[in-house]
């Protein structure tokens, strides 16, 4: 049963990934970024503004991310109930980090606009 989970590539690209996210969230949470920068941290346009919408826009982003991370390698026991081909699989596994990504910078995003709506 365990081999068979490991080898599956669904839960792989979404416990590895969603792994990646929660260590990084957590990374981020403890040492954020002091300054606007263009190499590390939560840079988008809007977080980028002024230095007040960068610090709450990190400390968001971190949190934001470690749940997602956490939700995303959680859905990758989907696999215990669902069953595709190991193709089709591996195309669903990159659509579900690819939604995560979407879904951590919209909400990430509408804080920042909720926080700082001028």
């Amino acid at each position: 049963m365990m081999n068979q989970l490991f080898e599956d590539p669904f839960f792989n690209i979404t416990a590895l990934v969603g792994g990646v996210f929660v260590v990084a969230g957590f990374i981020m949470l403890k040492f954020p970024p002091k300054k606007i920068n263009f190499l590390y941290g939560y840079r988008t346009k809007s977080s980028m503004k002024n230095q007040e919408r960068w610090d709450f826009a990190q400390k968001y982003a971190a949190k934001e991310m470690m749940l997602t991370g956490l939700v995303l390698a959680t859905s990758g026991l989907l696999t215990l109930i669902i069953d595709f081909a190991t193709s089709v699989k591996f195309l669903v596994g990159l659509a579900m980090v690819g939604l995560a990504v979407i879904v951590l910078l919209v909400r990430v995003e509408k804080a920042i606009k909720k926080r700082f709506p001028v």
